[in-house]
């Protein structure tokens, strides 16, 4: 009998303590969350315990941290990745750019800044650069991005659809190199990089050059035959 009594006395001591302890956990968690609320709390003119921060200083924008259905508001100097600063009579806010590839905007629908793997031009976010701009670190830009380097090089042989002689009058080109520029000089359009003109041959072709001529004139005549036949 006494040693049930003992058994049931021990088992109260234990269910005591643990009600305790689980006391002073709740305590600690709200003790925690009261001085989390008032740390947020700090730097807002006016705050709620629900939403955090509701009016900001003049000099502090209010970003609301959407959460769900909920959000919580914070008093920031500067608005986050993704959002702009927006100054007005009553409170200044953070608003989200339009763009999900905008890193930074001027307002919602103009870029300053793109994230990774993206390339700025005139306000927009691009994967590669519009047609005539360039790639420059993290922008596209208008204009030339290479300078002349050297000099011209020699011209090509004189040919007239890949023969040398046999004709009046061939095409023959020539080359030369370029290099990047730096982005200050980068206005003017791009200097031409090959050119051609119009150049004299050899009327008469050599008896080995004749017979290839004939062969080639042969397997063009014959592709344009097969061509109007395949065609109609």
């Amino acid at each position: 009998m006494l040693r049930n009594l003992l058994l049931v006395q021990m088992h109260w001591q234990l269910l005591a303590l643990s009600l305790l302890f689980q006391m002073s956990i709740l305590t600690f968690a709200a003790r925690k969350r009261s001085e989390s609320w008032r740390q947020d709390c700090r730097s807002c003119v006016e705050c709620s315990k629900e939403n955090g921060c509701l009016r900001c200083s003049e000099r502090l924008f209010l970003f609301l941290n959407r959460d769900g259905m909920s959000h919580h508001g914070f008093c920031v100097h500067s608005c986050p990745t993704g959002h702009f600063g927006l100054r007005g009579k009553d409170v200044n806010r953070c608003l989200k750019c339009k763009a999900p590839e905008c890193e930074r905007c001027f307002n919602k629908d103009f870029c300053t800044k793109c994230k990774k793997e993206y390339l700025l031009f005139k306000g927009k976010c691009f994967k590669s650069c519009p047609e005539g701009t360039f790639a420059h670190s993290a922008d596209c830009i208008e204009g030339c991005m290479f300078n002349l380097i050297g000099s011209w090089g020699e011209w090509s042989l004189c040919q007239h659809n890949g023969m040398s002689c046999g004709v009046r009058w061939g095409q023959q080109s020539r080359t030369r190199g370029l290099s990047r520029q730096t982005p200050e000089e980068t206005e003017m359009p791009c200097p031409a990089q090959s050119e051609s003109r119009k150049c004299r041959m050899k009327k008469r072709c050599p008896k080995g050059e004749k017979n290839l001529r004939s062969y080639r004139e042969k397997v063009i005549h014959n592709r344009i035959q097969f061509d109007c036949i395949y065609n109609g």
